[in-house]
């Protein structure tokens, strides 16, 4: 249906460089991954993390039985957003703080992996900030970031 005209057309006008000599196919792939690479890529979901102390128990996944914790406390209420109507309870996520109101509060490098064991909605403890993604146990909260910062940003992934 494309006469010579229009093809004409769409290759010097919406790709001008692959006509020009300095600038081929390859150069033009090239020029995409080195502009690609400039973007952090994301390989999970984004939201917001707050943190939250002792007392844990109960919990709204398994009551008042310690043995949910993990012996290296590292644990998470789940937000609405991932609660799923109790589904989330055991689900293990790896947390990375990404940025936070106040530089340098992420730990550079540093991931977490913890197992969701309540509902931050109704968790005994209050967490440090309203409405996150993730509420972490203090210990978890501590191994990312800036254990006197409220709330961060995270990449998660299950």
């Amino acid at each position: 249906m494309y006469d010579w005209w229009t093809r004409d057309i769409f290759r010097r006008f919406l790709f001008p460089c692959i006509d020009m000599p300095i600038f081929g196919e390859t150069s033009l792939f090239l020029l995409v991954l080195l502009l690609a690479t400039l973007f952090q890529l994301s390989h999970g979901d984004v939201g917001t993390s707050a943190h939250y102390s002792p007392p844990y128990s109960p919990t709204a996944c398994y009551g008042s039985s310690l043995s949910q914790f993990p012996s290296s406390n590292m644990f998470a209420a789940a937000g609405e957003g991932i609660w799923d109507n109790g589904a989330a309870c055991g689900r293990q996520y790896l947390v990375r703080c990404i940025s936070a109101a106040v530089p340098r509060t992420c730990l550079p490098d540093q991931m977490v992996q913890v197992r969701i064991v309540d509902r931050a909605q109704t968790s005994r403890s209050s967490p440090s900030s309203n409405g996150a993604t993730i509420v972490l146990a203090a210990p978890a909260f501590g191994t990312i970031a800036d254990p006197s910062a409220t709330v961060i940003n995270v990449e998660f992934q299950q």
